[in-house]
Parts: C-alpha cells; structure tokens; sequence
C-alpha cells in the first residue's frame, strides 16, 4: 500500500530536516579565557628570550675573560630554561587544536552516517515511486491526490540532489579536517623536538660552565691558560671521530674535507653544513631505532622499540614506496635499515645523518649522483649525507652566506618554509647556529687562523 499525499509530505520533511539540523559549529577544546593566558605566557617568554638573546650577543662580543664565558653559559642556559616553558605552552595550545579537529571530525563523521541513511531513504522511495505505473497512480486516487504525488515526486528528488550536493560537501569538509590534524600532530611532533633539543642544550652548558669551574676554580690567570691551551689542539682536532654511525666513525678532518668539497658545489659554509647534521642527529650518533615490519612489533622484552608497522612509522602514502625503492638500489633489506621513529604523534622515516624523509630523498637523488659520483646515492653514507644537507641548505637559502640566511635555512631545513618563523622552532635555528660557530673555530684552528 502506497502513503498518501500527507505521508510523502512528511516523509521529505522528515528527511530534509536530517539533512539540515546537524551543529555547525565545533565546541573549543579550550575557552577563550584560557587561550588568552597561554598566548599571554607566550608572548611574555618570546620578550624574555629576546632580551636574553640580546645579553648573550652583547657579552659574545666582549673580550674572552672567565666571568664573560660563565655568563654566556648562563645566558645560554636561561635561553634554553624558556624555551622549553614555550614549548611546554606551545604543547598545550596544540593539543587544545587537535582536540578541536577530533570533535569535528566525530560530528563530521556522525553527520555523514546521518545523511547517508537519508540519501538511501530518498533513494528506495524514488524507487518505490518508480515502480508504480503513471496508470496506476491515476486510477489509484483522485486528480488531486495524483497532481499531489507528483509534486510530492518532484520534491523528493530535488532533496535528492540536494543531498548528493550535502554528501560531497561533508566529505570534502572531513578530508579538509584530517588534513589540518595531521598538520596540527606534524608541529606537535616538531615543537617536541625542539624540547628535547633545549632540553640537551641546558645539560651540556650545566656541565661546561662546572668543568670549567672546576679546571680553574675561579681563577682568571688560570681560565686564560686553558684558552691558550685549546689553540694547539689541532692535530688533536685533526684526529678527533666525527661520529657518523652508519659510516663508521671518521676522523673530524675526513668529515670536514667532505664538507669542503659539498661547499665548493654549493656555496654553503662547511661549519654549517657539520652544524645541521650535529643538530639533527649528533653527527650520526641517532638516526633512529625503527624498523619497518609488516605487523605492529611489542619490542624486544626489555623496554627497546625494535620495529613498527608501516603505517605508524612513514606516512605511507608519501614514503613507503620510496624508501623501497631506495634500500632496493641499494641493494639493502628494508626490513633492517633503521630510520627516525615516531613521537607520540606525526611520522617517523627519516633516513640516515642528515634526516632526509625518502619522498624527499627522491627529489634530490639525481642531483645527488652528478655532484657526490655515488649513483645511486646512500643516504646511510657520510659523505653522502654532508653533500645532501649542503644541497638542501643551499637551496633554502644558506648560500647567502649571513647569518640571518644561514639561520633562517637552517629553520627551513626544520620546518619547510611555511613553518620557519613559527617562534616555537627558534631554539633549533640558534642551536645550528652556536654549533657552526664552535666548528667554525676548529675549523680555523686547522686553517692556522
């Protein structure tokens, strides 16, 4: 038995306003008040770290004298102190923002089941319609009710078409909110980064500043020996392992003539080529624990991560398949390549000292093979890597050679060229930057300067 006029009537009532009284809206993850004191905070360390960078320039370039050195010390500790307070805020800001994008993507989600239950109703009573003759619909009822189900017909299938139109706005608007989330866990990934970095840097310079204490207990006599001291070292400099694990160990003068001839290729500095590789993975020393497996890996039983499915360690449709095709010219097993792990959220796949992603990797294989002669290149090779952090510092800007190009390389290196003024990702460009100056002067050691 077919529904009479007022039944239909309703019946696409019903079904448009399930399409339409969905929220719009997202609720905020945090309020408005809260978010006002984070940024607050923020911009009250951003003035701190400032005037901090501003002591730190002012005593750098005061004559060499024990109290200058320990202050700078502790300038430099205060600097990395806030910094990780930013980041910590910076944190809580993120997460506040993914929180936001999982509710939308929750009521998106619900929304979408909604109206696809309503496009499948307008679709079988289209149907229902569609089987029942012209014939039969008029010696069914009277002309009137006839006229009635054909407007009630008409209307079924404009909220039909209606609806396709909802359904494709939906989807695209959930596309659009799992793409912002991903972008929200990549920075969470990388402000943490950051910390961690600031983080080392504060218990480096704690045990710098004690064991020149200790060495000179105070003395000023004795700090200017030490200096002195420091400026015959280079045969030792010469001699010194430059970390590169995958390489084997090489000597700091092997590594920095690696950096030479990458910098006659491309103009960048060898101090800074050497400095974004200390600051991405200490000179080789951690590219990473992971490993690709087929299945999730529980680990080795005592605490260690020994490998992660692929879709928890590289963005699968962006790297898998050229880090395959990496390992196969290389004729290496992928399965036991390591590479970056995750944080607790973003991507991990990073490959080799210089932290080259594999669909990055791809872009500068080729550029890779004319200048290093290595066809197909390695990232997991030293040389190789010192040539692939000059070709990309290069190409971001660092061959200008000042210190503001090569900084804001460095961040770009980081954090692609969007993202390089993001203030939560200072730390990094200024941490590059205290590297390549220690470099810079062991490099001028072994140039007699």
């Amino acid at each position: 038995m077919r529904p009479g006029p007022m039944r239909i009537s309703f019946f696409v009532v019903l079904v448009c306003a399930g399409l339409m009284l969905m929220p719009h809206g997202v609720g905020a993850a945090t309020s408005v008040e809260e978010r006002a004191a984070l940024q607050a905070q923020l911009d009250q360390i951003e003035k701190d770290i400032a005037n901090n960078q501003g002591t730190l320039s002012t005593l750098q370039a005061e004559r060499t004298t024990l109290e200058r050195d320990i202050k700078i010390l502790d300038n430099k500790i205060r600097i990395a102190q806030l910094n990780i307070k930013q980041s910590d805020l910076a944190l809580s800001q993120i997460k506040g923002n993914i929180t936001e994008k999982l509710k939308a993507i929750v009521q998106i989600d619900a929304k979408v089941a909604r109206s696809e239950e309503s496009l499948a109703q307008l679709l079988r009573r289209t149907r229902e319609i569609d089987d029942v003759s012209l014939t039969q619909l008029a010696l069914g009822e009277s002309l009137e009710e006839f006229f009635q189900d054909i407007d009630d017909f008409q209307s079924i299938q404009k909220a039909l078409g209606e609806s396709f139109i909802e359904m494709a706005a939906l989807r695209q608007d959930l596309s659009g909110h799992k793409a912002a989330l991903e972008d929200k866990e990549d920075e969470a990934k990388k402000v943490r980064q950051v910390q961690v970095l600031a983080k080392q840097a504060v218990l480096e310079d704690e045990k710098k500043k004690q064991s020149i204490l200790s060495a000179t207990k105070g003395q000023e006599k004795t700090y200017q020996q030490l200096i002195t001291e420091k400026k015959k070292q280079a045969g030792a400099i010469r001699a010194a392992l430059f970390g590169l694990r995958d390489a084997g160990a090489i000597p700091f003068g092997t590594a920095y003539q690696y950096a030479k001839e990458a910098s006659e290729q491309t103009g960048v500095r060898p101090a800074l080529i050497l400095g974004v590789l200390r600051q991405e993975t200490n000179l080789g020393e951690n590219v990473g624990l992971c490993l690709l497996t087929n299945s999730p890996n529980k680990g080795d039983g005592k605490g260690k991560n020994t490998g992660r499915a692929f879709n928890q360690v590289m963005k699968g449709s962006r790297d898998v398949d050229p880090f395959m095709a990496v390992t196969a010219e290389l004729g290496l097993d992928p399965f036991a390549q390591v590479v970056s792990c995750p944080q607790s959220s973003g991507y991990g796949g990073a490959m080799g000292p210089a932290q080259f992603i594999p669909s990055t990797w791809m872009l500068y294989k080729d550029r890779l093979a004319d200048t290093t002669g290595q066809n197909p290149p390695n990232p997991w090779s030293a040389r190789t890597a010192i040539f692939a952090t000059a070709l990309l510092m290069a190409d971001n800007g660092a061959d200008g050679r000042t210190r503001a190009s090569e900084r804001l390389a460095a961040l770009r290196y980081f954090a692609g060229w969007g993202n390089a003024s993001r203030p939560a990702y200072a730390f990094y460009g200024n941490g590059v930057m205290g590297y390549a100056d220690e470099y810079q002067a062991d490099i001028d050691i072994l140039e007699g300067k």
